[in-house]
């Protein structure tokens, strides 16, 4: 087989250790110039993000998530092996609907024309507190939207003056959605940047993209499928149990490659690598060192999805969920709804059946004729993403070894624990190596 007029077999060997976002970003931008092998411990490809069960009637994924129209490396890599955004992902202009508190919309116009359409339309939100808002985002923008790194989003909202409605109903659901870390730990570096590319960039930046299709066959199904087209390697179900370098490469299993890129999910990083080397300990030390949240997804059936007056919704002082999604009219799976939790609460304590029940109850009585049941699923990710704290220090991409890099949203950049975070360090990652190898 040849690809670009390169024999496969005259490539460096390169392994990809994780089949998730990151590894399969990884894997594509690889492909170019190597001969990849893929190992994915798992039966599913997305690491975090996949499918996880299939039901008669729709389809659960392991978490909700939703995409920004700055994510331009994942858009990139989904056009280069065929999963077309247009086809996959509802576009749709950003907006914030906290039930039974405010509505905030902004139109799809150049920034800052967006902001201010959506300021002066913001209902629900007395002038004061608009007042608040704007002048803290103004604050923001004139800083370049930068914060010091040991900054956390808390101090930053009493620096700016901002009301505790405003905490409330604003900045504690986006900070929730956007870094998975509470307001008194976040970083607010992270979340300039979020707004930075979410809020003040292109027009087309701030729209919201909700995939249309479950998280596996987003992209990293179509992915597998494109490198495998292409005569490389894909081992789905293969856990790797050790790497260590050589001379001229990576052993992986005892299995050489000229180089690799490690992209599990960070826990696992220290178990792959020999604790024992000194070469591996220094860099070792910021993931050994990292804090996790939780994601919680409780998929429940309702007799009325349609009853919610958005297909999505934020939800305040509900400890049994703070985004509401209406699976129907997001993914086209009749019946069922999705509610989100993010960060710590009470929930943890609770067990499936009381967290559905609670739920069920919850929002039948904020949404009359819903029709919400106490069945379905409830998928909890305890270590859904690293706490992404002020004053945290992410590891580096290139390896304790030349030709070892790391891949991953936990891997040092500008973004929290988000798919473009994973995609974009995936494919830094494999630009590394291309580097070292000399390709």
């Amino acid at each position: 087989m040849e690809n670009l007029g390169i024999r496969l077999s005259a490539r460096p060997r390169v392994a990809v250790v994780g089949g998730g976002w990151a590894g399969l970003a990884a894997a594509v931008t690889l492909a170019d110039w190597a001969e990849v092998t893929v190992f994915e411990a798992g039966r599913v490809l997305g690491g975090r993000a996949r499918r996880l069960a299939r039901a008669p009637d729709g389809v659960f994924d392991n978490g909700q998530h939703l995409l920004l129209g700055a994510y331009s490396e994942c858009l990139r890599l989904m056009r280069r092996v065929g999963a077309a955004p247009e086809a996959l992902l509802w576009r749709t202009p950003q907006r914030l609907d906290i039930a039974g508190e405010h509505s905030f919309a902004m139109p799809p116009w150049p920034a800052p024309l967006n902001q201010l359409a959506g300021w002066l339309g913001w209902r629900g939100a007395p002038w004061g507190e608009r007042w608040r808002w704007l002048r803290a985002l103004l604050a923001l923008r004139a800083q370049g939207f930068a914060a010091p790194p040991e900054q956390t989003v808390a101090d930053w909202l009493r620096q700016q003056g901002q009301s505790a409605w405003l905490t409330r109903t604003f900045w504690e659901p986006l900070t929730l959605a956007a870094l998975n870390t509470p307001i008194e730990r976040a970083a607010m570096a992270c979340l300039a940047a979020v707004l930075r590319d979410g809020v003040a960039g292109p027009a087309a930046h701030s729209d919201m993209l909700m995939p249309r299709v479950d998280l596996s066959a987003l992209f990293p199904e179509p992915a597998a499928h494109w490198l495998t087209a292409q005569g490389h390697a894909i081992r789905v179900g293969y856990r790797v149990k050790s790497l260590f370098p050589v001379q001229d490469g990576v052993e992986v299993d005892g299995e050489h490659f000229a180089a690799a890129v490690l992209a599990t999910a960070p826990q696992h990083v220290t178990a792959l690598l020999d604790r024992k080397r000194e070469d591996a300990a220094d860099w070792l030390a910021p993931i050994n060192k990292l804090d996790y949240q939780p994601i919680y997804t409780v998929y429940l059936r309702a007799h009325r999805p349609e009853a919610l007056p958005q297909p999505w919704l934020g939800l305040v002082d509900a400890p049994w969920g703070q985004w509401v999604f209406d699976r129907q009219r997001c993914t086209g799976h009749a019946g069922w709804l999705a509610l989100v939790i993010s960060g710590p609460g009470p929930h943890q304590a609770w067990s499936a059946a009381e967290l559905l029940s609670r739920a069920a109850a919850g929002l039948n009585q904020r949404f009359a004729g819903l029709g919400a049941q106490a069945e379905g699923q409830v998928i909890a990710e305890r270590r859904a993403t690293f706490s992404c704290d002020a004053g945290l220090t992410r590891a580096a991409a290139q390896g304790p070894w030349p030709r070892l890099a790391l891949a991953g949203d936990h891997v040092a950049g500008p973004y929290p624990a988000t798919l473009e975070g994973a995609v974009r360090s995936g494919a830094h990652a494999a630009y590394l190596l291309k580097k070292v190898l000399n390709c």
